[in-house]
């Protein structure tokens, strides 16, 4: 005989399944193929920004999964990896959609990881305002350029550079505008409901 489902067991079962926090972002209409493309690729450099402002930032993004408790939705690094590669400027795309869920943990963990990066973002960016204003090269900025450079290598080595968008930033001064502009997103971030904009940003003008 079949015991009686047990409607208590049930709702903490999908309460595990799907996490909590993933309710402090709004749902969207979201299109059968899942996160639009823009919405992909911003993601994506917004993670390479973390990677370029701090060593080890990966592992501390897996740390921050379980800290979170996002792991039904991120439950290992290859997880992590196959989300990140449905950017279609990446070396191997995956030919899969990022999902609303999928995106929604993304984003909470850029958010949560620039909060922690708040000090250093915000110095990066005073600093090359105070350069740019004495027309000092980035390159004389330690910090800064330090910055830059690691974010063009990351762009380079794990994006397909054939890619069309990409061929735009093939000199120094728009690839140092690309890292510098992902820096002021993630500085958005930072702010109040700036977890909740940077989300809503990311689909402006792709639904319907």
């Amino acid at each position: 005989m079949k015991s009686p489902v047990n409607i208590a067991e049930l709702e903490t079962t999908q309460a595990v399944a799907t996490p909590i926090i993933l309710d402090s972002l709004p749902n969207l209409p979201m299109p059968e193929t899942g996160c639009p493309r823009r919405a992909r690729i911003d993601i994506d450099l917004m993670l390479l920004a973390i990677e370029a402002l701090q060593v080890g930032a990966s592992e501390q993004v897996l740390r921050l999964v379980q800290e979170l408790e996002l792991q039904p939705i991120i439950p290992d690094r290859v997880a992590l990896w196959r989300m990140r590669n449905t950017n279609p400027l990446r070396l191997y795309p995956q030919r899969r959609p990022l999902t609303l869920e999928e995106a929604k943990a993304l984003v909470i963990i850029i958010a949560n990881m620039a909060r922690k990066l708040t000090v250093p973002i915000r110095k990066l960016l005073l600093d090359y305002q105070v350069w740019h204003q004495r027309q000092l090269p980035i390159e004389t900025h330690v910090q800064v350029s330090s910055y830059v450079e690691r974010f063009g290598i990351y762009l380079y080595t794990r994006m397909n550079p054939r890619r069309i968008v990409l061929l735009g930033y093939d000199d120094d001064d728009k690839l140092n505008e690309l890292a510098l502009e992902t820096l002021s997103k993630l500085l958005f971030c930072t702010g109040t409901a700036g977890m909740q904009r940077f989300w809503v940003s990311l689909f402006d003008g792709e639904l319907q």
